[in-house]
């Protein structure tokens, strides 16, 4: 047997399977590996856990923590990582990921210590079995009742339901943002998509909080990320996209406000191109190294755009560096003492991170649970990351996988 065997095993059951059948399939699958068991873990939806997937063939396993843990190193690390092996044989931890998306991780169970091909065989595994997570995760609700830990509010559900993946990357750009809190959003957004040499991105904040105030910001959040993508898939240049989207929220609420900033990059060039609507303006790293502090406002917030035209500016960017966008719940954040989080603690913590050489979206994971622990893990605001590496001019062959 090999893992061509097992590959074409688990495409022939994938056809038809429910996420259900995913344990069970991958327990299948292991003999034709040579090893001796594999469980599939899902990440919870505040990246702490990693959450086995049930299944009658499957065994006994529990929640575990991310941070602390070899698993949740693969996780982090999107790395295999083997634990100690003994007279039992060796355990293998290796992300679970759909493209980029960090969905959990596979455990692999073996009775030998695993050959440097044989853990290249289980990576494989493990990136067919995060396509069939998500698959079987379109159809079904019964991942995602997995990955929550706590009920979801009618706002978040309606808000998480038009974001796009958390993670994006090729081997020119990396796009990684994340939302908190989970299940209780209060109005800030983003979306982003990358065309061709251009890759868009934009992030929004609704005004509005509390259960009532909640779920009109986030209608309003609902209609600027439609308003975005439709001038975005019109063509439409920044600023047009600017006030197609100021117009489509103002006919709805004029009395609604949302700020937002907008950002498109030449990939080829390394040009960026901001808007700033009444928004944090963002912050350009190099070498994990603070270069700039993008300027704002450049343009009024949403649903006031027609008092006066946005002003674009132009950063160009190095291979290698980061740009990133945030809510003023990031820096607004407050301890219990009523200290802010604040812009330098933000520099000085995404220094810290890039230092430690993490892929993007454990950078922006990390990042964000640094604001939760600085209020008590109680956020008074949505706090909201989104993190872009330019990698460079064109690749040659622009198939092979980046390192998200």
């Amino acid at each position: 047997m090999s893992t061509l065997d097992a590959v074409r095993q688990l495409i022939r059951q994938g056809y038809r399977a429910r996420p259900e059948d995913l344990a069970g399939m991958a327990m299948q699958a292991a003999p034709l590996l040579g090893v001796t068991a594999m469980v599939i873990y899902v990440v919870d939806h505040r990246q702490r856990e990693l959450l086995p997937l049930p299944g009658d063939q499957a065994p006994t396993s529990k929640p575990m923590l991310i941070d602390g843990t070899l698993a949740g190193r693969a996780y982090g690390t999107l790395m295999p990582v083997p634990g100690p092996p003994d007279a039992a044989g060796q355990v293998l931890w290796v992300p679970l990921l759909d493209g980029s998306e960090r969905m959990g991780v596979l455990q692999i169970i073996a009775d030998r210590s695993l050959t440097e091909q044989a853990v290249a065989d289980c990576a494989t595994i493990a990136a067919l079995f995060g396509e069939l997570v998500v698959t079987c995760d379109l159809y079904s609700d019964t991942i995602e009742r997995r990955r929550r830990r706590e009920p979801m509010r009618l706002a978040a559900e309606m808000l998480r339901a038009q974001l796009p993946p958390l993670t994006f990357a090729t081997s020119r750009t990396v796009i990684a943002g994340i939302l908190e809190p989970c299940y209780d959003v209060g109005g800030d957004a983003f979306d982003y998509a990358v065309n061709g040499d251009t890759a868009h991105l934009a992030l929004f904040d609704a005004v509005g909080h509390g259960s009532a105030g909640g779920m009109r910001a986030v209608i309003l959040a609902s209609i600027v990320i439609a308003a975005y993508r439709n001038g975005r898939r019109a063509g439409m240049d920044l600023a047009a996209t600017y006030h197609h989207l100021d117009n489509a929220v103002r006919e709805h609420d004029r009395t609604g406000m949302i700020t937002a900033v907008m950002a498109e990059l030449d990939q080829n060039t390394g040009v960026l191109r901001v808007i700033s609507a009444g928004h944090p303006g963002g912050i350009v790293l190099r070498r994990g190294r603070l270069v700039t502090v993008l300027p704002t406002p450049t343009a009024l917030p949403v649903t006031l755009g027609d008092r006066r035209p946005p002003v674009i500016i132009e950063e160009a960017l190095e291979p290698g560096d980061q740009v990133l966008l945030y809510t003023d719940g990031i820096t607004e954040a407050r301890d219990y003492d009523g200290n802010p989080f604040g812009v330098e603690r933000l520099i000085d913590f995404t220094q810290r991170a890039l230092a430690d050489q993490l892929p993007a979206p454990e950078t922006v994971r990390r990042l964000v649970h640094a604001i939760l622990e600085h209020q008590d893990d109680c956020l008074q605001d949505d706090a909201t990351v989104l993190l872009l590496q330019w990698n460079g001019a064109p690749a040659e062959d622009e198939t092979q996988p980046a390192r998200a």
